[in-house]
């Protein structure tokens, strides 16, 4: 879910501004070295950042007037590491703001700190255990697709629960009651995402084998001895 604009507190929309910003910088860098190292890989670049923007525009509706979404940042946090999909969440998160009335101005910190920031962290984190583990490719993307959606809407839950603490049970309480508003769709949605990924990520391998190996996801071939 974004958060809609004007929904959270100023002091909570500064704050999460502030967390964003270290992170966005960072991921603008990261994109413009890897532009220059890699040109070849600008493509996938572009192809990663237009996956998270076509994912997380499909709003399906929840209970009491909710929505859910997928959010496709863990397919590019795998290809291209974490702090890159911080800035291409930003610019996703941008547009659709302004052209689709999903999310906000006022709330793009907040949503780009769970969108952009967690679930590609945690994402690529999947990914690298899955891997340490000599776990399959296939079993990596899927965790790391899977649970990069299921902890956006995690901080999200978050983020709401601090802004808006129930008046007995506190900021855990909050945090229950919005986790379970959102966990009707969204697990079904983390786990179909997942899945997705997996097929997309045999896609690029068949198209773009060589590029992958270079940008070092996937191990590189050994040379065939003559």
């Amino acid at each position: 879910m974004h958060i809609a604009e004007g929904f959270l507190p100023a002091t909570h929309c500064v704050a999460w501004y502030l967390a964003s910003a270290p992170f966005v910088i960072h991921g603008g860098r990261r994109v413009i070295q890897q532009s220059k190292e890699q040109p070849e890989a600008r493509l996938l670049l572009a192809a990663a950042g237009a996956f998270t923007f076509v994912l997380s525009s499909i709003k399906l509706p929840s209970i009491s007037g909710s929505s859910s979404h997928p959010t496709g940042t863990g397919l590019g946090a795998v290809l291209f590491r974490p702090p890159v999909m911080a800035f291409l969440s930003t610019i996703v998160l941008l547009f659709q703001a302004l052209l689709l009335a999903h999310g906000g101005i006022t709330t793009l910190g907040a949503n780009v700190f769970s969108m952009g920031i967690v679930g590609p962290f945690v994402g690529y984190g999947s990914w690298r255990l899955a891997r340490r583990f000599g776990w399959s490719d296939r079993v990596g993307i899927f965790l790391a697709l899977a649970l990069a959606d299921f902890t956006t809407y995690l901080m999200t839950s978050f983020q709401l629960a601090l802004a808006f603490p129930d008046p007995v049970s506190g900021l855990a309480g909050a945090m229950t009651k919005f986790l379970g508003v959102f966990a009707f769709t969204q697990v079904p949605l983390a786990i179909a995402e997942g899945i997705l990924g997996v097929l997309v990520f045999r896609v690029l391998l068949d198209i773009a084998g060589p590029e992958l190996q270079r940008l070092g996801v996937v191990p590189a071939l050994p040379e065939a001895v003559a």
